[in-house]
């Protein structure tokens, strides 16, 4: 997941997976397809509807926009 031996990038994937497990994927898929749909419309969800507390309650793609 990480380029090198960088302890805080393996982190940073942790997390993103742990969310990703947690709070979306809660259904098992029925196959490689399904998992694949799940996992994208988790992602959109993550970046286009989800308000982060770090990000002073935006969404990552409204906190992209702004640069």
């Amino acid at each position: 997941m990480t380029d090198g031996y960088d302890c805080y990038q393996n982190a940073l994937a942790e997390r993103v997976n742990g969310i990703l497990k947690n709070e979306y994927l809660i259904s098992k898929p029925n196959d490689l397809a399904d998992a694949k749909r799940m996992v994208a419309e988790s992602v959109a969800i993550y970046n286009q509807r989800r308000p982060h507390m770090a990000l002073k309650y935006k969404t990552p793609d409204e906190v992209h926009r702004a640069f």
